[in-house]
């Protein structure tokens, strides 16, 4: 007679779907009893966490197969057949162990499987039903998902500023987080309408110590998880698909948009960029210095627009609440200044001959304009406004640095302002005369 020496295999999946399975201690518990009652020979233990949803991917049940082809032990002893196999591939290596002969006995709680085809049959059955169970269930969840973001409720862990409530019918709803939310509004706000960054965000939760529901402060990768979340104005992505939700709003879509645009970074070209504004202006909040940034925003047509910022580069006064100013609305506004502002004639002028040699189609608006009036004269670039101009010249310089201002470059537009003796501030979006 065969001696007949048995493995106790256990297991449990961490996976929801097994969450009611018996626990690992309480299967090994009923088995050893099965064993003591039927003077079953229990030779090693073998206990596993971890779903057995997909083909080979459980570490001790491949060395369980490994040391009964090589013959430590003969027999398994189990608490039911799912927790061998809920494949079909792992279901074949048990039965191919079984035809052998290496595999003689698999004893459940309530059944017994032997080299016998109709046992065989029984087992394949039983372990492809509990196949069956786990592709069922796959969908059954799929499809509640789905239905559950038609009704325009998210699923999963709400975002932060949100809070999951489950109402008496054991429907999870969203509510907002009454002591969260209104923080995560504020972020929107500072990063569309006063210019904060990511980091700067980050910094001035550290100083309101906010936290999260765990009780951690926030890094900064959520923090721009956070901002890029559609959710906080009321819609979600869910798969390939796009739903409206049920949830109360935190801010408007325009504000979430705002941002986005703000959060847009420029592709690092170090020493191209030219911004000539930038000398001009000073900050009328905190008086430090004024920086532009280029941001960029892909259109529903697939193009690309391109924007420039300028605002307060908060250097001298970290959380200063200047807001940004486009360029398009500063030039606007800068020509708006040209009577009252101070040149330097002199160096305009000469800036203005230069470019009537180079470039011979310049505006007709101004060569035609002001050339019958005026016989070109040359003069020292750079030097100070000592000599007095005509008021033809005077209008000619204006009228020249209006254009450049218009339909330059921004080389040109750097190189015509080093003649404006005029200082400026911006003060909420307003260009102001100092100087």
């Amino acid at each position: 007679m065969t001696d007949i020496r048995y493995c106790l295999y256990a297991r449990k999946s961490s996976e929801s779907d097994e969450r009611q399975a018996m626990s690992i201690d309480g299967q090994i518990s009923e088995m050893l009893k099965i064993a003591k009652r039927e003077k079953i020979n229990v030779v090693e233990t073998i206990t596993e966490s971890h779903s057995a949803k997909e083909s080979g991917q459980r570490p001790e049940f491949n060395i369980l197969l490994s040391k009964l082809y090589e013959g430590k032990f003969n027999a398994i002893l189990t608490w039911a057949p799912d927790r061998l196999s809920r494949n079909a591939g792992d279901l074949g290596r048990i039965v191919d162990l079984m035809d052998q002969g290496k595999l003689i006995q698999i004893k459940t709680y309530s059944q017994s499987f032997t080299n016998n085809p109709n046992e065989k049959f029984l087992l394949m059955i039983l372990c492809s039903q509990a196949k069956l169970e786990n592709d069922n269930r796959g969908v059954n969840v799929k499809r509640g998902l789905r239905n559950k973001c038609e009704f325009g409720i998210r699923p999963g862990l709400a975002p932060i500023g949100y809070t999951n409530v489950l109402k008496a019918n054991r429907i999870s709803t969203v509510e907002q987080d009454p002591q969260r939310a209104p923080i995560i509004k504020e972020i929107f706000e500072k990063v569309a309408y006063q210019g904060y960054s990511g980091r700067m965000v980050k910094k001035w939760l550290d100083d309101i110590d906010f936290r999260t529901k765990s009780g951690c402060r926030m890094p900064l990768s959520k923090v721009y998880v956070a901002l890029q979340n559609p959710f906080y104005y009321g819609e979600f992505q869910y798969g390939d698909k796009w739903y409206k939700g049920t949830h109360k709003p935190l801010i408007s879509k325009t504000l979430f948009e705002k941002v986005q645009i703000q959060l847009q970074v420029a592709p690092k070209q170090w020493n191209k960029q030219l911004f000539p504004f930038k000398k001009i202006c000073k900050c009328g909040s905190c008086g430090g210095s004024v920086t532009a940034e280029i941001k960029y925003r892909r259109t529903k047509a697939n193009q690309v627009n391109t924007h420039i910022y300028y605002h307060c580069n908060r250097i001298k006064k970290y959380d200063c609440k200047e807001p940004y100013i486009t360029e398009e609305e500063l030039i606007k506004q800068l020509i708006g200044h040209l009577p009252a502002i101070k040149l330097n004639t002199k160096y305009l002028m000469a800036e203005f001959e230069t470019e009537v040699k180079r470039l011979q189609h310049l505006k007709a608006t101004v060569i035609d304009k002001f050339t019958p009036r005026f016989e070109l004269t040359q003069h020292n670039t750079g030097a100070d406004n000592t000599d007095k101009v005509s008021s033809s010249q005077t209008d000619i310089i204006r009228e020249y640095l209006l254009h450049v201002l218009q339909y330059g470059t921004p080389e040109e537009r750097l190189k015509i302002l080093g003649g404006i003796k005029s200082k400026f501030e911006l003060r909420d979006r307003q260009l102001q005369l100092i100087s």
